[in-house]
């Protein structure tokens, strides 16, 4: 990503249950890729609406940006209001919220899917809560991945508190995909493979480089499994290769999986403690070509730093008289 040579107007508009909210003077949007919801808080003049904003209930929003007058408006997120704040002596209103996937984070399920695939099970959920359909087909029924188990999880008979973003989660790490939601859709699909974009340290306000020296040797991973059904164990292992002399040992224990499925386990294991010894943490101008999930390749500080890191988080804020700006967070992607 390069310096933006062109001068800027960035406009916000906030929709609040399908109205333009007058008086909007700031936005802040937290996007996530860690199976988390995106946030947003809005800032508006209260516009003497106490007593209506007093007594609200279901409140959408839609926060929109448009970089420049010429451009229309961009979604940055669409969500309901958890929290309305209102300041009757600054004469301010605050709408704090999460996007479409606090529904399914709220809806607890008893249900037993083990006959469906997971990219069934995400529609289904998708279609009961009106959100649109990104999903990847998936062919394995899920009740294989839990075998014996996959009644105390899927009809959640222990403790009730299963959620149905819950059962997506666990379903996505099944499978190595992506779970979002963004643009009234839910997203459910494997990695995008796409070469990574360069982030370089001219385009940027500030930078900070961390690297945790807990994960700069060798680390090597043991996945371990027994298999009820079949009625024998299997183990599969991974390991970083850098000519440590000695290496950071991890075991995990986990029922039920296959060979194949203990062994692919374990890389995914590796590859995420592996990310954790190379952090970055940078300010730049707003821009709306960055998303969570996306790989980019640092590139300028002409050390081990220059590498390839996945984006775990990007927060954005546009003020009525700061501008826009956006900061970003993001870890070591192994093998890139």
């Amino acid at each position: 990503m390069q310096p933006n040579s062109m001068v800027r107007a960035p406009r916000l508009q906030v929709l609040v249950n399908g109205e333009v909210l007058g008086g909007a003077t700031e936005a802040v949007v937290t996007s996530t890729g860690a199976f988390g919801a995106d946030r947003f808080r809005v800032q508006a003049a209260l516009q003497g609406a106490a007593a209506q904003w007093a007594q609200a209930a279901a409140v959408t929003v839609d926060v929109r940006l448009a970089l420049a007058p010429s451009e229309g408006f961009v979604s940055l997120v669409q969500g309901l209001t958890d929290l309305v704040c209102l300041d009757p002596l600054r004469g301010t209103l605050t709408l704090e919220g999460r996007d479409g996937s606090a529904a399914l984070m709220e809806a607890r399920t008893q249900e037993n899917f083990a006959n469906r695939t997971s990219s069934e099970i995400a529609g289904i959920l998708a279609e009961r809560h009106g959100l649109r359909l990104d999903v990847q087909a998936t062919s394995t029924p899920a009740g294989r991945y839990w075998q014996l188990e996959h009644d105390s999880l899927t009809l959640n008979a222990g403790g009730r508190a299963t959620t149905e973003w819950d059962l997506l989660t666990g379903l996505a790490l099944h499978e190595g995909f992506e779970l979002w939601v963004s643009g009234g859709a839910l997203h459910f699909r494997a990695p995008d493979a796409a070469p990574p974009d360069v982030l370089a340290v001219a385009a940027l306000s500030s930078l900070r480089l961390e690297r945790a020296l807990t994960f700069a040797g060798d680390i090597a991973v043991t996945v371990k499994s027994w298999h009820s059904r079949a009625g024998r164990g299997c183990t599969g292992s991974a390991r970083t290769q850098r000519g440590a002399a000695s290496s950071r040992d991890y075991v995990f224990v986990v029922p039920n999986l296959t060979q194949a499925a203990a062994q692919l386990l374990a890389e995914r294991r590796l590859a995420e403690l592996a990310g954790h010894e190379l952090a970055l943490f940078a300010e730049m101008p707003g821009e709306l070509a960055l998303t969570p999930r996306q790989r980019v390749r640092l590139f300028g500080t002409f050390t081990a730093f220059d590498a390839v890191f996945r984006i775990d988080e990007i927060e954005r804020r546009l003020h009525a008289t700061h501008g826009f700006s956006q900061t970003l967070r993001g870890r070591a992607a192994l093998g890139a």
